[in-house]
């Protein structure tokens, strides 16, 4: 192992990447992109390959990421990839283990292993429009991990406040919609 690598993270590149955020604050800002399509049913594909960070558009990715989201046929749908509600949760778990991961190397916290399991309860009553008393998304979501580390679980604990997502599902993000159509209207 490299002595500037701890957790699989090269520790000094990233001292050197917050200390030039640090010094210019602008370099901190990035903006990430998915565009999606919708194939049939519940069946959709998004994309993801550029996305701009550190002052400038990034294309530095040598392919596009390609995943396919569908629903479970109970959920009429074809299984043909996980579903939103899934995938939020697959997003939540890699980006508490990244910045848990992540925070601990900065740290000099060893980590020899990262295992999550996550749960989320969702009664569909609210996005079937059945109950406006119903929630339309998840009304709990629980996480445990399990970690092979020296740190104590206070510590670990402490490392996860720093993930992106766990901000975004715990806080309200302003988010806007905007509808255009491409089919001509008849007057």
């Amino acid at each position: 192992m490299d002595s500037t690598e701890m957790n699989g993270v090269n520790v000094e590149q990233m001292m050197t990447t917050v200390k030039a955020m640090q010094e210019k604050p602008a370099l901190a800002k990035f903006q990430f992109r998915a565009r999606n399509r919708w194939i049939n049913g519940g069946h959709n594909r998004t994309t993801v390959k550029s996305f701009y960070g550190a002052g400038q558009e990034d294309w530095a990715r040598l392919h596009p990421f390609v995943m396919d989201a569908d629903e479970p046929p109970i959920l009429l749908g074809e299984d043909l990839g996980a579903n939103p509600a899934e995938y939020l949760l697959t997003a939540l778990a890699v980006c508490l283990t990244t910045s848990l991961v992540y925070h601990a190397a900065a740290r000099g916290i060893r980590i020899d292993a990262v295992k999550s399991e996550l749960e989320g309860d969702l009664d569909l009553r609210g996005f079937l429009g059945i109950s406006d008393e119903v929630r339309k998304g998840y009304q709990g979501i629980r996480v445990k991990f399990e970690v092979d580390s020296d740190a104590t679980p206070e510590q670990l604990q402490d490392l996860c406040k720093y993930s992106p997502v766990l901000d975004v599902v715990r806080n309200p993000v302003p988010v806007s919609v905007e509808m255009r159509t491409t089919r001509a209207t008849v007057a």
